[in-house]
């Protein structure tokens, strides 16, 4: 059978004279724009039950697709099914989008269309999984060296809202990492600093400037209502105490971690998979000491190195967000930046660990600055 191709203005034309206008594409490709008024459904599902969304088999049907080829089989399939007045839009809906005729977008509006377009192009996103990026919320922890390049990705890719938490001022010594942060900002607080680095890329994400420290006072009430946490403290106290938090409550940590040349970085979900997935503790159990493990003020840092990690932060905070790949759960994930070189460990759950071990009642919080001086 040889299908009729019809024009978009023609098509246009024949849809306003009661023609049957369907968008066989899928929903994320529907999701940047269709034809003003066709209907939804996606070519298999056409295909394998056209009676339950075309009326009767005499009506007149036009198919429309992206370009012009799945619209065309698609025809030729249901003429296969008895329907009899059949034509494929030549071109599809990017000649008719060409043509000027009128487009719709599905409940979306036009900056959330055109911002988010490539990640509504990709089938395990989509619209359904954009709106869920829309409606999360990430707690950052540490608007520095790894908080710079999270907040943006994390930002630029939807997410609704980042509580970001960290007392410190911007210093010109940070600039060479810390990217959140310009030299006319030096001596505001970095909450601050970020809340306009970001505000300037997105404006649809809202941020939560929170000038605090984190405590054992403070910090569930800096994990309520949130997704996901991205750990990017400088400090191991802020690390166990992030780490039996998201255990107690929970929520899934995302670790990350650079030291001169070298870096690391983790899922840790033991909270809501206890027995089967590790926490910090299970990785490290007793803080290292001082000479062991010096900040970066003291050991020095490669500039590019958090941004690497804290990329890889913001990939697996995604990922866990959309319930998407494989999560860095049970894996630690080293780079070393002079061999250009990323190296994986297995990470199995402790069962004796005094925090996540299946059946332990929470311990409660200790005093974490006290816990790692003493190491």
């Amino acid at each position: 059978m040889t299908v009729s191709s019809i024009s978009p203005e023609e098509a246009a034309a024949r849809h306003a004279d009661g023609a049957l206008l369907v968008d066989v594409r899928a929903d994320h490709e529907r999701a940047l724009g269709m034809a003003a008024g066709a209907l939804g459904v996606e070519r298999e599902a056409l295909e394998a039950d056209p009676y339950r969304h075309l009326s009767h088999p005499g009506r007149e049907v036009l198919l429309i697709c992206q370009s012009g080829v799945r619209s065309r089989l698609a025809a030729e399939a249901l003429h296969d099914r008895g329907f009899i007045h059949l034509a494929s839009v030549e071109g599809g809906t990017e000649a008719w989008a060409a043509a000027g005729l009128p487009m719709q977008r599905p409940d979306v509006d036009a900056d959330f269309s055109e911002r988010y377009a490539r990640h509504l192009r990709l089938p395990d996103v989509g619209l359904a999984g954009q709106r869920r990026l829309e409606a999360a919320r990430v707690l950052l922890v540490g608007a520095g060296g790894l908080g710079s390049p999270a907040a943006y990705y994390l930002a630029a890719a939807g997410v609704g809202c980042l509580r970001i938490a960290d007392d410190d001022s911007v210093d010109r010594s940070n600039l060479q990492r810390q990217i959140l942060h310009t030299e006319a900002r030096i001596g505001t607080p970095k909450v601050d600093s970020a809340a306009v680095a970001l505000a300037a890329l997105n404006p649809r994400t809202r941020i939560e400037a929170v000038a605090d420290r984190v405590t054992a006072a403070n910090v569930e009430r800096l994990l309520d209502g949130v997704d996901v946490v991205v750990d990017g403290a400088d400090n191991f106290p802020a690390r166990y105490l992030l780490n039996d938090a998201c255990v107690k409550l929970g929520t899934p940590l995302v670790y990350g971690a650079v030291h001169r040349f070298e870096g690391q970085a983790s899922v840790f979900d033991a909270g809501r998979q206890r027995g089967v997935a590790p926490c910090y503790r299970c990785l490290f159990p007793e803080p290292p000491s001082a000479d062991a493990a010096p900040n970066c003020a003291e050991a020095g840092v490669l500039g590019v190195l958090p941004g690497v990690i804290g990329l890889l932060q913001a990939t697996e905070a995604i990922k866990l967000l959309l319930g998407i790949g494989v999560p860095l759960t049970g894996r630690l994930l080293q780079f070393d930046a002079l061999g250009m070189r990323f190296r994986e460990t297995r990470l199995a759950p402790d069962p004796d660990c005094p925090v996540c071990a299946p059946d332990r009642a929470f311990p409660g919080y200790v005093d974490y600055a006290a816990f790692c001086a003493g190491a």
